[in-house]
């Protein structure tokens, strides 16, 4: 089987944890690395929660680099459901090992030089604020040869923000480093919170995660069980949107979702608005289309392909 080989830059967070987990198991993906950033939780736990969580999947193979510590302009920000440590109260194991010496960005940078040389540009898979990427290009502008797609999860476009009015968490995180990803020269395909909120993990999905997921089914069951919103007035039912599994789905199977072409623009200037991503549906700004936004997901099919990876585990 050819394999496509990804790069995860994360800030593990509950819905990361999952991401990963759900991508330990995917014979299609070769994941090369884990970038860690200043998101959900500050960089040293994001960094520790990545560690642990490599433990847990038994993929001690998979490098961690530990990234950007703070945004590239603003104070940093830290995720609201996500527990005091990032992962809930679910009890993981100590790590083994720690992260790599070397930067994340640095890891970004080499990996893509090495993609270039090879001819085999790499997957980015981003579940976070997009400092380390950011970073990243502006250091080496040249790189983005070697980015054959970023997929990436983040922003509000007819849906309203989940952080603010009219912002998601992963734009307004670091809206200057998002602004530098969405201006470059990159295939980009989003999921914003259009396309999470059509996928409700709700209380009947975690209990048929937790019967298949073998020896993980004790962390799993407990992560997705804090995960739970309890906002129906919101989401329609009991649970909580699968945020960054999404990409990992996407990666696996871009013919459960349905796209459309706009320009995006994100807002890094007004307090109002900070971190809003703005789509050009109709072309009013006269700039070229540059970004793929997930509109429609088959909610079903993207549920039996995490029920097919997570039962995985059930003979590991």
């Amino acid at each position: 089987m050819k394999t496509i080989p990804v790069i995860i830059d994360c800030d593990p967070g509950i819905d990361d944890a999952i991401a990963l987990l759900s991508a330990f198991v995917a014979p299609q993906l070769n994941i090369l690395g884990i970038c860690t950033v200043c998101g959900n939780q500050p960089l040293a736990n994001t960094t520790r929660n990545a560690l642990q969580i490599t433990e847990l999947g038994y993929r001690l193979d998979i490098p961690v680099f530990a990234g950007c510590h703070q945004p590239i302009l603003r104070a940093p920000i830290h995720g609201q459901f996500h527990g005091e440590n990032g992962l809930g109260n679910t009890a993981f194991p100590t790590p083994q090992k720690h992260a790599e010496s070397l930067h994340a960005v640095n890891f970004l940078i080499n990996s893509c030089e090495q993609a270039i040389a090879r001819h085999q540009p790499l997957t980015l898979c981003v579940l976070g604020p997009l400092t380390n990427l950011a970073t990243a290009l502006r250091m080496k502008p040249e790189i983005a040869a070697g980015i054959g797609r970023v997929v990436l999860m983040g922003g509000a476009y007819r849906e309203a923000g989940n952080r603010t009015m009219t912002s998601e968490f992963n734009m307004l995180a670091d809206p200057h480093a998002a602004h530098v990803v969405f201006s470059g020269d990159l295939n980009i395909t989003v999921l914003p919170l259009d396309a999470t909120h059509q996928v409700i993990l709700t209380p009947e999905h975690v209990a048929n995660f937790v019967k298949v997921s073998g020896r993980i089914s004790s962390q799993l069951g407990e992560l997705m069980a804090f995960w739970d919103r309890n906002d129906v007035r919101r989401y329609g039912s009991r649970g909580g949107p699968l945020h960054d599994p999404l990409v990992i789905a996407y990666v696996l199977a871009p013919e459960l979702f349905g796209t459309e072409k706009a320009r995006v623009f994100i807002e890094h200037d007004s307090e109002l608005c900070m971190g809003q991503t703005v789509a050009d549906w109709y072309g009013k700004s006269g700039q070229t289309p540059n970004v793929d936004i997930v509109t429609r997901v088959d909610a079903n099919k993207v549920f039996a392909l995490f029920y097919e990876l997570l039962s995985r585990y059930a003979g590991k």
